[in-house]
């Protein structure tokens, strides 16, 4: 880590949490490092407090651990078996918010969802680990749009945290496969416009099955 810029002082934990949550994102913090507080603190020019709640706020969200007497370090990659439980517990809870918000979703939020189906992320093939951040953070923003706008709590919750878990399974990114993600976006969203819970689970439910096949050459 070097050249970081200075952070705005207006908002100095969620910058230094944004911040530090990019670092693992793009793998610059790797899984299984250690994180060392007072250093990360000088790089972003800032005292060890706001470090220290970023790396709470981290920690809820599943990106690092903390252990007794050893500190902070970033979770590990998932394991083939994690990745396909995560996928399991997505295509129950997902399939859910599309539904719900399909019938709940006021005109607002359709047309949000359907302005979000249509954003591409920015892709470097000659950098794979900010191409797969950028990638799961477009593809993120799609999927919480849709479980906030399901309106329940309780299972937006879980579907944010479990989108945590993404930025850290193994560092392997389908290039070829962006314009379907695109594509199967675009039905979940045309669902939702029309209103139609079963489509929008459907649809759902077939994204996130296609998803995981994507991905899980990684594992191999």
């Amino acid at each position: 880590m070097s050249n970081l810029a200075p952070l705005r002082r207006s908002t100095l934990v969620e910058d230094v949490y944004e911040r530090v949550k990019a670092l693992v994102m793009e793998h610059t913090l790797a899984p299984g490092e250690r994180v060392n507080i007072d250093a990360l603190a000088r790089e972003l020019e800032v005292s060890a407090t706001p470090v220290r709640e970023a790396m709470a706020r981290l920690e809820s969200d599943g990106l690092v651990r903390k252990r007794p007497l050893a500190g902070y370090t970033v979770s590990p990659l998932l394991s083939r078996q994690e990745f396909t439980d995560m996928f399991d517990m997505r295509v129950v809870l997902e399939g859910a918010a599309a539904r719900w918000a399909a019938t709940r979703a006021s005109a607002e939020a359709r047309a949000a969802i359907s302005a979000e189906a249509e954003t591409v992320a920015p892709l470097d093939s000659s950098d794979g680990r900010r191409s797969h951040a950028a990638f799961t953070a477009v593809d993120a923003r799609f999927h919480d749009l849709i479980a906030d706008t399901a309106a329940n709590p309780l299972l937006r919750d879980s579907i944010h945290r479990l989108h945590a878990h993404l930025h850290i399974h193994r560092l392997y990114f389908p290039y070829a496969q962006t314009g379907t993600t695109g594509e199967e976006h675009r039905r979940i969203s045309a669902a939702i416009a029309a209103g139609d819970p079963d489509g929008a689970e459907a649809a759902m439910r077939a994204h996130l099955d296609a998803a995981r096949s994507r991905h899980l050459p990684a594992f191999d």
